[in-house]
């Protein structure tokens, strides 16, 4: 099963900290993104933060679990709380996306505790 978690954590943290950069360098799409959700552009740090946070320690849940599953159930949390703030604003046309990410974390996490 470690086989299965380490590909789904690579995966799931490249997906994240791919995000993440992209809220930290603060690119237009995001900001036009946070602008549609009524996030205020001061949030990106923060959220880039907790996007890291959680790609490092899905791939720090390599060896030691205990962090992993903290990392996925923050994850899962994280893209919980994506999702809510899409549907809060009615933007039903982006929901894949959240979801996509939803879906890597709690693969993540699942392999994490099987």
């Amino acid at each position: 099963m470690s086989m299965l978690y380490d590909s789904i954590a690579f995966v799931t943290a490249a997906a994240n900290i791919y995000a993440a950069s992209n809220d930290f360098r603060q690119v237009s799409w995001v900001e036009a993104n946070m602008d549609r959700l009524g996030i205020k552009h001061s949030w990106l740090m923060p959220l880039g933060l907790l996007k890291s946070a959680g790609g490092i320690g899905l791939l720090v849940g390599i060896a030691i679990p205990s962090i992993g599953t903290a990392a996925g159930v923050g994850l899962v949390v994280f893209f919980l709380g994506a999702i809510v703030a899409t549907v809060r604003v009615g933007w039903y046309s982006h929901l894949p996306f959240p979801i996509i990410w939803l879906g890597l974390a709690i693969a993540a996490l699942a392999a994490r505790i099987i």
